[in-house]
């Protein structure tokens, strides 16, 4: 039997077409509900707000709401803002991507032990967190306490209710929030690329 004698089956391209399409309205279907609520539950309320935001108290149409936003007071904490953020972020990548290289070098086991310590702040009401760092680093607090007593400082360094107890509170929340990501994905990528 010579190839040219051989015949391949014919394929149905519209019969193909039309199970394409039935599964993707029924994959569309699957995801109606979820459509629904967010539509429901996001931009129901973000389009009543907005709707709200160009009107005055009185209801007069106004843009008054959007030229308060250029209020020096409003750009002020927005840039403050950005500020502790681009900190908090610096210093989360200083910190963080270390511990993560390291932890996708070590063993299984002594990554799963290590593991749990940088978990372990979730595991932690905010609460408590907040009144821990609140006692660390108060004016008569441990951390200033032992500074005086290292001889570096001579008087109390204010640590709280400013730019460093925030950014300090900021990092020990957000640093898991780093280290678990860049970990598993260093852990999936060849050590040769490292």
């Amino acid at each position: 039997m010579s190839a040219a004698a051989y015949e391949l089956p014919s394929i149905n391209v519209e019969l193909l077409g039309a199970d394409e399409r039935r599964h993707r309205f029924a994959m569309f279907g699957l995801s109606v509900p979820a459509l629904l609520l967010v539509a429901l539950v996001l931009l129901a309320p973000f389009s009543w707000l907005t709707w709200l935001s160009l009107f005055n108290a009185s209801g007069a149409l106004s843009s008054e709401n959007y030229a308060r936003l250029l209020r020096p007071a409003y750009i002020n904490s927005f840039l403050s803002t950005l500020e502790v953020s681009a900190l908090v972020t610096g210093i989360c990548v200083l910190l963080g991507y270390p511990v993560a290289y390291l932890l996708s070098q070590l063993s299984q086991r002594a990554a799963q032990i290590l593991l749990v310590f940088i978990i372990l702040p979730f595991w932690t009401s905010v609460l408590v967190r907040t009144y821990a760092w609140l006692v660390l680093l108060q004016r008569e607090g441990i951390i200033n306490t032992w500074l005086k007593q290292l001889g570096l400082i001579s008087d109390s360094l204010p640590l709280v209710n400013n730019l460093t107890g925030t950014v300090i509170g900021m990092v020990h929340v957000m640093l898991p929030f780093l280290i678990l990501p860049l970990y598993s994905s260093m852990r999936a990528i060849d050590p040769v690329y490292l």
